[in-house]
């Protein structure tokens, strides 16, 4: 019988307790995104403050057990007691939703967070926070457990400097997967802001190991730099130094004041295209209306360039079928067309932003839309102008990918009329799983070898998981047309397995599983693998990435097993040491075996320690992940020599070689 559902039954959640209740609405998740998270909302806080003019240098440590410090040199957040909620300002702000000095344009004309939420839900989610405020002469600090107060607002010195430092410990309820931050995560993103910001200087410490280790992130060439660095291993770039557009532009409505636009790109010889947007400092992972301003706006400017260049005209493949004499017989350029090897950076500051969620991926003010577009078709329109040469080179190039798209569409669907097939092919290795309209609970394990696949179809649970095999050796997609991508006989059954199409044909829709599972094994082949894997995916479908569905599957790499007692299943050499000291006198009499393969368990072994959801233990790839793996294959895998003398050089001491 169902329970009663009264007035009783209706909860009111007071100060950071909704917070508590409910974190990924307010921070994305509680896993490794979320808990980096906490750092980017505090850190945010110090970024406004350099934005008024007021701080220069923020200073990131990560201390020993998990333990953070942010501070600034900024005005330091006012401790006075608040003129009508009678509690110190710093205590509104550390435990208030929507409490802070965003919200008065007199304080912040621009800034990042304007809900309020952002370092409340730090202290909300923390096991402990400590907020020490330098301003007036003072030195103040206040401590909290879990989101409340613990002290009151305490003066313990005199100083002549001012600032504010946020120090907390991750709460482990809350963050069940890990509290430990990951250097290589947050550096992305402190050197964003160090990017973005050409006026302060970040440093960033990780203080946990036995020497220190810090790097001083300052770069004077703001986003004109962070393109040329994002597009550093690119062997041809045009034009030489990046196109660099700034412009200040006032909404219709004078109240919503106006938006400043900075904007560097430039091209390389690549396929796809790499576009960072920022809103206040704040990465924009889903873009929004400033993108599609200057998506628009680049588009527009390109193709008019195009039919008023009589000789490059006649080089667009032509339309199909009967064409009426005052129609334009030749095809219209995309804006993936313009967008091929397009490297940008796009930062905008707007007073008053309308994010889509408390998480800030996507702006959603229309006007900014409008602004952009209109900046960029006049900015770019003088540049062009004045640089013909690089104009006739971008055009070159987007009429080149114009002929490879209209020949790829003809040619799919030329293959599509012979086949009589549209919808999802089934290929020859695919030992599919029997739910077919359920992607949320379905899964596929993409294996290393015949020899795996075929433990793993023995092994698997037939309804939710799906078995691919790989054979042989994968493409090298560097620098690879997207067409022979499509038809490469190891690539294309993961494309036709997945059932969402690639490149700029994939529909994220239309994946036929919520959970894509690289299963390779633990060596230098496996590892090789799995940036191969990483980087096409990271190309080619990163939505998957970004939705949380690529997974890495971790295979034991022993078995100790003492007698007929069941085994003992260990993930790395601690584990295993572990287990042998368990075992205490018999430690001895234990048989320890090295797993170097997949193919040397059987079906049920799989199952037992790494397929079965209730025990398996595996990683969810971000899209940081995806980055370096990305990184990683340009300079190994790239035509230049000289990054990849230098990678080799910098990691050989990290080789470990199973001989």
């Amino acid at each position: 019988m169902a329970s009663s559902y009264d007035a009783g039954s209706i909860q009111v959640l007071k100060g950071l307790e909704a917070v508590r209740k409910r974190p990924g609405m307010y921070i994305g998740s509680t896993g490794p995104k979320g808990l980096h998270h906490l750092v980017y909302e505090t850190v945010d806080n110090c970024i406004d403050e350099a934005m008024a003019g007021y701080c220069d240098k923020i200073v990131v440590a990560l201390e020993k057990d998990d333990i953070v410090r942010v501070e600034d040199n900024g005005r330091g957040i006012p401790v006075a007691m608040h003129p009508t909620e009678h509690v110190s300002a710093l205590e509104l702000v550390l435990t208030r939703l929507h409490a802070g000095g965003k919200f008065d344009k007199k304080s912040y004309k621009v800034s990042g967070g304007l809900h309020g939420v952002g370092v409340s839900c730090v202290n909300a989610l923390s096991d402990w926070l400590e907020a020490t405020v330098k301003r007036d002469g003072h030195i103040y600090r206040q401590k909290y457990e879990r989101g409340i107060p613990v002290t009151k607002v305490e003066t313990i010195g005199d100083t002549d400097e001012h600032g504010t430092i946020i120090r907390w410990k991750a709460d482990k309820s809350i963050f069940t997967v890990t509290t430990t931050y990951d250097w290589d995560v947050l550096i992305q993103r402190l050197k964003e802001l160090a990017f973005l910001n050409s006026g302060i200087v970040i440093i960033f410490r990780d203080e946990r190991l036995e020497t220190p280790k810090e790097q001083i992130l300052k770069y004077e060439g703001g986003i004109v730099h962070y393109v040329q660095e994002l597009n550093s291993k690119s062997k041809i770039k045009y034009p030489e130094e990046p196109i660099f557009i700034v412009g200040e532009k006032e909404d219709d409505n004078p109240e919503k004041g106006s938006v400043i636009t900075e904007l560097a790109f430039q091209y390389n010889e690549g396929y796809s295209e790499n576009i960072h947007t920022y809103v206040n400092d704040i990465r924009t992972g889903d873009g929004g209306t400033h993108l599609d301003g200057f998506r628009s706006g680049l588009l527009s400017v390109l193709s008019k360039a195009l039919d008023g260049n009589e000789k490059l005209k006649k080089k667009m493949p032509k339309k199909d079928g009967k064409i009426d004499s005052k129609e334009d017989p030749y095809e219209k350029l995309t804006g993936d067309d313009v967008r091929a090897g397009l490297v940008a950076v796009l930062s905008i500051k707007v007073p008053e932003p309308e994010f889509v969620g408390q998480t800030k991926d996507k702006l959603g003010n229309p006007e900014v839309r409008g602004i952009g577009d209109s900046l960029v078709k006049e900015k770019l329109t003088i540049f062009f102008e004045l640089n013909p040469a690089i104009l006739e080179k971008v055009l070159e190039k987007s009429i080149g990918e114009a002929t490879a798209r209209i020949a790829a569409r003809k040619a799919k669907d030329a293959s599509r009329k012979k086949s009589g097939l549209s919808g999802f092919k089934k290929p020859e290795k695919l030992s599919d799983c029997s739910i077919k309209d359920n992607p949320s609970i379905c899964e596929v394990y993409i294996v290393e070898g015949d020899s795996a696949g075929g433990s793993a179809k023995k092994g698997r649970e037939s309804k939710t998981q799906a078995i691919l095999p790989l054979w042989g050796k994968m493409l090298n997609v560097e620098k690879v047309d997207p067409a022979k991508v499509m038809e490469n006989d190891k690539l294309k059954p993961i494309i036709d397995t997945l059932g969402a199409g690639f490149g700029k044909d994939f529909n994220i829709e239309k994946i036929r599983y919520h959970k894509i599972i690289i299963m390779a094994d633990a060596d230098v082949d496996g590892s090789h693998i799995r940036t191969l894997l990483l980087t096409f995916f990271y190309r080619y479908m990163p939505e998957i990435i970004e939705k949380g569905y690529v997974y890495l599957a971790m295979p034991p790499l022993f078995k100790v097993q003492l007698g007929k007692k069941e085994p003992v299943y260990c993930y790395s050499d601690a584990e295993r040491d572990a287990a042998l000291e368990a075992l205490g006198e018999q430690r001895e009499k234990a048989d320890v075996q090295r797993y170097k393969g997949l193919g040397e368990m059987d079906g049920n072994q799989l199952w037992e320690t790494t397929m079965n959801p209730a025990t398996r233990k595996m990683r969810v790839v971000t899209v940081p992940d995806a980055e370096a793996a990305n990184r990683i294959f340009t300079v190994c895998m790239g035509e230049e020599v000289e990054p990849r003398r230098e990678f080799i050089e910098s990691n050989s001491s990290y080789a470990n070689l199973d001989i």
